[in-house]
C-alpha cells in the first residue's frame, strides 16, 4: 500500500493537526494559558482555512476511488470550516461561564471532530468512508448538543438526538446494504452502471434518503428538529442548522447524481413531494411558535426544502444554486443564532418572541442586525436572500418544476409573514421592561459584522456566484 496516499488529503491532515494541537494544549497549559485558548482556537482555524485557499492539486482520487477530492469539494469544505469559526466566535462568551469554562477543551474538540467527518462525507467516493464519515459528525453533535448536562432540556435534547441519528443510520445502512446486494460493490463510479430501478434498488434509494433527509431535516424525517435545537446550547443550535445542514445537502446532491442518475426520474418525483412538505408543513408551524429556538427550528426546516430545489435540478446550474443558497443561508443564520445567544448569555434565558419586544429602544444595533438577516431569510430584496432564492428557483424552473417553484414562492409569501413577527416585536409592540442595554464581547461584535457584511454584499457581488457557477461546472 502506497501510504504517501495520505498526503493528498490536505484538508483531514491540517484539521487533524488542529485537533491534536488542541488537545495537548488543553492538556498541559497552566491556568493562565488557558485564557488564550479562544484565541488558540479562532487563530488555528483561521490558519486551516488560509492553507485550503493554497492552490495546490486538488483533483486527486486515491485509495481506490474511496476517497475523492477536486476543487469544487474543496470549496465546500472551505464554507464549511468559515462557518465553524463563525460559531466559535460566537461560542467565546458562552465558554467563560462558570459550568463551562473547564471544558472548553472538550467542546472545542467534539466540534473539530464533527467537522473533520463531514469532510469525509463530501470527499467520499465509497458508501463506507461515506458511513463513517457521517457517524463521525453525528455522534460527537449529539454530545454537543448535551454539553449542558446540568440543565434538564439539553440532556433531554441530546437523548432525542441520538435516539432519532441511530435509527436513521441504521435505515441508511439497510438500504446500502441492499444495493451492495444489487451491484456488488459500494464505489459511487462502479455502482453506477448497475442501477436498473430494480424494485429492491427502488427500496434501497428510499431507505437511504431517509436516512440522510433525517440531517437535512426534511420532511417526515424532521421531528427531532423542534426540541433538539431547543434543548441544545444555543451555538450549538446554529451550527447544527447551518454547517451541519450544509455538508448533508452536497453530500446528497454528489450521490443523487453520480449514483442514482439512472434512475433520477424516481428520486427527482420522490424529492418534489418532500420538499412541497418540508416548505408547507413548516411555514405553517413557524407562525405558532413562541419560543424563538423552536421558531428557527421550523425555519430551518423550510430552508432546508428551498435548499432541495437546487438538489432536483439535477445539473451543474442547481449545484451552484444549492452552494450560493447555502452561503448566503449560513450568514443569515448565524446572523440570528449570534444575536439570541448574546441576549440569551447577557440577560438570562431569553428565547421567547415576547421577550424580545422594545428591543430596539435599548439595543438597537442587534435589532438591525436581526432585522436584516430575517429580511435575507425571507428573501426581501436587496438583501442576498433574494438573490439566492432567485437563483434556485431559477434553476428549478429551468428543469421542468414550474408547479413547484410556484408552491415555494407562496410559501415564501407565508414566510415572510411570520419572520416580520418578530421584527413587530423588536420595533412596534411595547414593552415595560425590555431587554437591558449591554455590549458584546469582541468576538460576537466581529462575528457578527463579518454575518452582517455577507447578508448585504453577497448579493451584489456577482463574481461570487459567478465564481461558483464556474466550479461547479466541473461537477
Amino acid at each position: 500500500m502506497d501510504y504517501g496516499q495520505f498526503l493528498n488529503m490536505h484538508s483531514e491532515i491540517s484539521l487533524i493537526l488542529v485537533i491534536f494541537i488542541m488537545f495537548f494544549f488543553d492538556l498541559f497549559a497552566s491556568g493562565k494559558a488557558r485564557n488564550f485558548f479562544p484565541h488558540l482556537m479562532v487563530a488555528l482555524m483561521g490558519l486551516q482555512v488560509l492553507y485550503l485557499l493554497i492552490p495546490v492539486n486538488l483533483d486527486v482520487e486515491i485509495f481506490g476511488g474511496m476517497y475523492r477530492s477536486n476543487f469544487l469539494i474543496n470549496c465546500v469544505k472551505i464554507m464549511l470550516a468559515f462557518g465553524t469559526i463563525i460559531v466559535l466566535m460566537q461560542s467565546n462568551i458562552w465558554l467563560k461561564r462558570d459550568d463551562t469554562r473547564h471544558k472548553q477543551g472538550e467542546f472545542y474538540t467534539l466540534l473539530l471532530f464533527t467537522l473533520l467527518g463531514m469532510f469525509f462525507m463530501v470527499s467520499s467516493g465509497n458508501f463506507l468512508v461515506f458511513v463513517i464519515g457521517l457517524e463521525l459528525a453525528t455522534i460527537p453533535m449529539a454530545c454537543l448538543i448535551a454539553f449542558d448536562k446540568y440543565k434538564h432540556i439539553s440532556a433531554e435534547a441530546g437523548a432525542k438526538f441520538i435516539l432519532s441519528a441511530m435509527f436513521s443510520s441504521g435505515v441508511m445502512m439497510f438500504g446500502i446494504s441492499y444495493l451492495y446486494a444489487t451491484t456488488g460493490t459500494l464505489y459511487f463510479n462502479d455502482m453506477v452502471g448497475h442501477l436498473t430501478g430494480t424494485p429492491l434498488q427502488i427500496m434501497a434509494l428510499v431507505f437511504f434518503f431517509a436516512g440522510l433527509g433525517f440531517k437535512l431535516s426534511l420532511v417526515p424525517f424532521h421531528l427531532w428538529t423542534p426540541d433538539v435545537y431547543q434543548g441544545a446550547p444555543t451555538n450549538v443550535t446554529a451550527y447544527l442548522s447551518v454547517v451541519s445542514k450544509g455538508a448533508a445537502a452536497f453530500a446528497l446532491m454528489i450521490i443523487f447524481i453520480k449514483v442514482f442518475a439512472p434512475m433520477i426520474e424516481i428520486w427527482q418525483e420522490m424529492l418534489f413531494w418532500v420538499i412541497i412538505a418540508s416548505i408547507t408543513i413548516a411555514n405553517l408551524f413557524a407562525i405558532r411558535q413562541k419560543n424563538l429556538k423552536r421558531f428557527f427550528a421550523f425555519s430551518s426546516i423550510s430552508q432546508a426544502g428551498y435548499i432541495a430545489l437546487g438538489i432536483i435540478s439535477a445539473d451543474a446550474n442547481g449545484m451552484a444554486a444549492m452552494l450560493f443558497y447555502i452561503l448566503v443561508y449560513l450568514f443569515a443564520n448565524l446572523a440570528v443564532f449570534g444575536v439570541i445567544s448574546v441576549i440569551e448569555q447577557k440577560s438570562g434565558d431569553n428565547v421567547g418572541r415576547e421577550d424580545y419586544n422594545g428591543l430596539y429602544k435599548t439595543n438597537p444595533r442587534l435589532s438591525l442586525i436581526m432585522t436584516l438577516a430575517l429580511f435575507s431569510l425571507g428573501g426581501i430584496p436587496p438583501f442576498a436572500g433574494f438573490f439566492s432564492k432567485f437563483f434556485i428557483f431559477m434553476t428549478a424552473f429551468e428543469a421542468g418544476f414550474e408547479l413547484l417553484v410556484f408552491i415555494a414562492i407562496v410559501n415564501t409569501v407565508i414566510s415572510l409573514y411570520y419572520y416580520l413577527l418578530v421584527v413587530k416585536a423588536m420595533y412596534i409592540t411595547p414593552n415595560d421592561a425590555p431587554i437591558a442595554p449591554f455590549k458584546s464581547d469582541p468576538y460576537t461584535r466581529i462575528s457578527l459584522i463579518v454575518c452582517l457584511a455577507g447578508i448585504l454584499l453577497l448579493g451584489f457581488l456577482s463574481s461570487i456566484y459567478e465564481g461558483i457557477r464556474m466550479v461547479s461546472n466541473g461537477l
